[in-house]
């Protein structure tokens, strides 16, 4: 399939293999985070709500192309960031990281069950045309999760936190070109939701370094 996501290139965008295809309309929502003194660090961090929760039972169900790429390649990015934390609750040290990743592993656990069953019930055309789109020039998960593994113990919470903010900004970008292209208003919210949950652990992990 070859979906047309109009290019807006990003300004001051980290160097890398990053997402070809940005959003038309960026959301510029920003959650309010808790300051950086008074409670404990597990209070400061609290988890970050699932992109699938209060998602509209009536929304629009019906899925494009455009809607099952997405689809498909959101699936193939949070596959990517769970390698990301499994390798990370292995190697990092820090409470705070370590209570962020187990939070994003537990939403994102959530969200790739959801997708993977919006992506079957979309039937196997769009999901067979969605599988043909070659996923691996939209993320450097691999590179990432080298550089993890080659950390020195003493460099592995700050590499941890700069590989994950990388990756979460390219979902954050593709989120935002769905909301800009897509047709299911139920997968446009779905895409609204993770916008809003990555930027916010992006903040969080910005707080972190």
């Amino acid at each position: 399939m070859a979906a047309d996501l109009s290019p807006r290139t990003r300004a001051a965008e980290p160097a890398g293999p990053r997402l070809r295809r940005a959003s038309a309309a960026l959301l510029g929502v920003m959650l309010t985070l808790a300051g950086c003194g008074g409670p404990p660090a597990a209070d400061r961090f609290p988890p970050v709500p699932s992109a699938t929760d209060s998602i509209p039972a009536g929304a629009d169900a019906t899925v494009s192309g455009i809607d099952a790429l997405f689809l498909a390649m959101m699936v193939a990015h949070t596959e990517q960031t769970l390698e990301i934390v499994r390798l990370g609750l292995d190697r990092a040290t820090d409470t705070r990281i370590r209570t962020l990743i187990a939070a994003v592993r537990a939403t994102e656990t959530d969200e790739l069950a959801t997708m993977r069953e919006w992506l079957r019930a979309a039937g196997p055309s769009a999901a067979a045309a969605a599988a043909r789109h070659d996923h691996s020039g939209h993320s450097d998960a691999a590179a990432g999760l080298a550089r993890l593994r080659a950390a020195a113990p003493a460099d592995a919470d700050r590499v941890l936190v700069d590989v994950l903010s990388r990756h979460q900004r390219t979902a954050a970008d593709l989120a935002r070109a769905q909301v800009a292209a897509g047709t299911s208003e139920r997968v446009r919210e779905l895409a609204r939701r993770i916008e809003r949950s990555r930027t916010a652990e992006i903040e969080l992990m910005g707080r972190m370094g």
